[in-house]
């Protein structure tokens, strides 16, 4: 028997909106468990990602971006953030190298500060390191007082740039969240990549696409519930709602002679294609539920409150 060491644990993603999370949690797995958009608050639940090698396993905890709630989906947001805080053995803070320290990452980091504090009577406080994401994007002339400026706070075990779209240092992030790891045994199968049902995973990557597809209020204000998935022979037929809060909101999502939601389920059907490996046919209704974001029964019913958001 080996008696080499075998370290295990959960690792928590947090940082403000659009600072890359997500990007970063598909380029460990090597799958798309998380969609991506430049639209804010594009993550809605905490999403696990289980990495196995034969010296760790590492289950990152992608989060919502820390932001301040305006109702209540986004209140049960951050109390998914707040969970994988108080139960992370590592926390991976992210920010975007391209545009410096702002204000909510200073924000961030005061939350996490208090964090750390809070923990300290724990038998072990959490390993917190700074992922500068991005960087492929910026001039090492920019970079370097980052790294100064980042450092000087004292909350970090290791500040690294990396860029988790083109692999830029992301070994080397790996191997210091392993090495700030405890030593423990496998929590999951090693074939067991994510905690994403398949009918999340379906209504995320349509409401991926309604994201890419929309601007202003509309991307934050639409949900989609998947009604009904039936595998047939050659095809697997899924109906799916898109829910929206006004009746201009529809107006714009099937748009002028139904082509935006032509364009949308067209996008969509794709996607869906490659996560199920074979032929789908989509069908798409739009339908007004007014304030839905404030609705707890209708939070529950698309599975807000669940997986770390209730």
């Amino acid at each position: 028997m080996s008696d080499a060491i075998h370290r295990s644990g959960f690792v928590g993603i947090v940082g403000r909106p659009n600072v890359g999370k997500s990007t970063l949690l598909n380029y460990y797995l090597k799958e798309k468990v998380a969609i991506v958009s430049p639209k804010p608050q594009t993550t809605r639940h905490r999403i696990l990602g289980a990495l196995t090698r034969d010296d760790a396993q590492i289950i990152f905890l992608d989060t919502p971006g820390l932001q301040k709630p305006e109702h209540a989906l986004g209140r049960h947001m951050q109390e998914a953030v707040k969970a994988v805080l108080d139960e992370a053995d590592v926390i991976a803070v992210m920010i975007d190298g391209r545009v410096g320290l702002t204000d909510a990452d200073e924000q961030v980091f005061a939350r996490i500060k208090e964090v750390v504090r809070w923990r300290r009577g724990e038998p072990r406080v959490p390993a917190v390191l700074l992922a500068i994401n991005k960087v492929d994007a910026v001039k090492k002339p920019k970079l370097l007082p980052l790294l100064e400026a980042c450092a000087k706070t004292g909350l970090f075990a290791d500040c690294i740039p990396v860029s988790a779209l083109t692999g830029v240092q992301m070994d080397t992030l790996l191997e210091r969240i392993v090495a700030h790891l405890p030593e423990g045994p496998r929590w999951y199968e090693p074939g067991q990549r994510t905690d994403q049902t398949p009918q999340r995973l379906m209504s995320e990557f349509i409401r991926e696409q309604i994201l890419m597809a929309t601007h202003e209020e509309v991307p934050h204000a639409v949900a989609v519930l998947v009604e009904q998935v039936e595998e047939r022979e050659r095809v697997t037929v899924i109906q799916a709602t898109i829910l929206v809060e006004r009746p201009g909101q529809k107006a714009i999502l099937i748009g002028r002679g139904g082509l935006m939601l032509k364009r949308i389920g067209t996008a969509a059907r794709q996607q869906l294609e490659r996560l199920l490996g074979r032929k789908v046919h989509l069908e798409l209704w739009v339908k007004v539920a007014e304030d839905w974001r404030e609705d707890e029964r209708m939070l529950r019913e698309l599975g807000y409150l669940d997986s770390g958001a209730s």
